[in-house]
């Protein structure tokens, strides 16, 4: 199905868009408790409980985010997503979809080389660690787009992404 098909995202598109978004910015803020836990357990000293708690939870959202991401990958390759609007002009979409390709590498790329970073070695820790500030910069820019969409343009593609089947 190509996007000119798609009248609009999804219920399961959209909760898994913001569902994601919530987890990933989990990561962001409490991720450093792994980074303190790991060291802990290297040097042998005590790990607080809120970062072990911590710790544990990162590991675990970081796997959910990575199914979430594959089951959301799977339905954008069955059920397609609708055409961009046109408002912005080629670059602004070229730039679009370039930042929804960053985000998906990324989104993958991250949790896969945090595991295996804690199952194979401990080198990919630093490759997992400059996910960080490419999710922090790539999600200012979405955000930016989206404002600039909502309240420059006024073309509705913020809605498209709050509201199931919006055109």
């Amino acid at each position: 199905m190509t996007g000119s098909d798609v009248r609009g995202y999804s219920p399961l598109q959209v909760g898994l868009h913001w569902v994601i978004a919530l987890l990933v910015l989990f990561q962001l803020v409490f991720g450093e408790s792994m980074s303190h836990a790991q060291r802990g357990a290297l040097r042998g000293t005590p790990v607080s409980a809120s970062d072990a708690a911590l710790a544990t939870a990162h590991y675990w959202v970081g796997i959910a985010i990575l199914i979430l991401v594959l089951l959301r990958l799977a339905l954008r390759l069955t059920r397609s997503t609708p055409r961009p609007l046109e408002t912005a002009g080629r670059l602004a979409a070229r730039l679009a979809s370039a930042a929804h390709v960053a985000f998906y590498v990324l989104l993958v790329a991250v949790p896969v080389t945090g595991l295996l970073a804690i199952y194979v070695s401990r080198s990919f820790g630093g490759i997992h660690e400059l996910g960080k500030p490419a999710f922090i910069v790539l999600i200012a820019l979405h955000a930016a787009a989206a404002l600039y969409h909502q309240f420059w343009l006024r073309d509705g593609t913020l809605r498209r992404m709050v509201v199931p089947g919006a055109p």
